[in-house]
């Protein structure tokens, strides 16, 4: 099966060392320095999830953004000139063995389309990004891996559809409120089988913009590095676009 068919059929296709182990180690380093806090003490880890941030885009980020394995993929997916570059690495989640929830591992897309008035983010029928997500250290089933529902990129278009003719709008035009279609996307795609990203820092995963996916809580013993990011689309995604990434409009 190739790449396209497997991310038509499952909406997501993982990119095995996409760069080298060792940039992602350095990657994490990093960010150990950026959080402030002790790998090697876990008295430290005193939160279930820190939030850090690259701004910088430079060495192992850089690296990791400008992999020829990357380019290959988008180029795949979303059609040459179909997609920008990125320079930043983005948000990243770090998730420490901890026994409080972090209160953030609920079903739901990310958003997806900017209203070009007041520039705020939401959810519609025509996505401006895919999901990318980095994995800076080793993610086995235990290290909190993201949530996949396969092949639930399927089921969005018709709950947005319903979502946004609840409240008057046009899925294509209009732009649905990121927490109140959660509970929506969750209902209608619970049938959906289950994956994990797991794998090993330099993996990514270059995932559908309508994938279901969620955070869980960490039940191992080293943290989690992983950085989630949009990869902007050249035009907002339609029926005409790139056959990899509108066949859910045909669903």
């Amino acid at each position: 099966m190739s790449r396209v068919e497997q991310f038509v059929r499952d909406g997501f296709v993982p990119l095995r060392q996409a760069v080298p182990r060792e940039v992602g180690d350095q990657a994490r380093e990093i960010v150990w320095r950026w959080i402030g806090l002790d790998p090697d003490d876990p008295a430290t880890w005193t939160k279930p999830v820190v939030w850090a941030t690259d701004h910088t885009g430079e060495g192992p980020f850089r690296r990791i953004l400008a992999s020829a394995a990357l380019a290959e993929a988008m180029d795949e997916l979303a059609g040459p000139g179909g997609w920008a570059p990125r320079f930043t690495l983005g948000n990243m989640p770090v998730r420490f063995p901890h026994s409080d929830p972090s209160n953030d591992d609920g079903w739901h897309i990310d958003a997806n389309s900017v209203d070009p008035g007041d520039g705020t983010w939401g959810l519609s029928r025509r996505p401006s990004t895919m999901l990318l997500l980095a994995l800076l250290s080793d993610v086995g089933p235990d290290d909190a891996p993201t949530r996949i529902r396969v092949g639930s990129h399927h089921d969005v278009p018709g709950i947005l559809d319903r979502m946004a003719a609840d409240v008057g709008v046009t899925a294509m035009d209009g732009r649905l409120d990121f927490f109140a279609a959660g509970p929506r996307l969750d209902e209608g795609t619970a049938h959906r089988p289950v994956a994990y990203a797991t794998g090993e820092p330099g993996d990514l995963f270059l995932c559908h913009p309508f994938l279901v996916h969620a955070a869980q809580r960490h039940q191992g013993t080293r943290p989690r590095f992983m950085s989630q990011m949009p990869m902007f689309l050249a035009a907002p995604l339609t029926p005409q676009g790139p056959a990899s990434l509108a066949a859910v409009f045909a669903s």
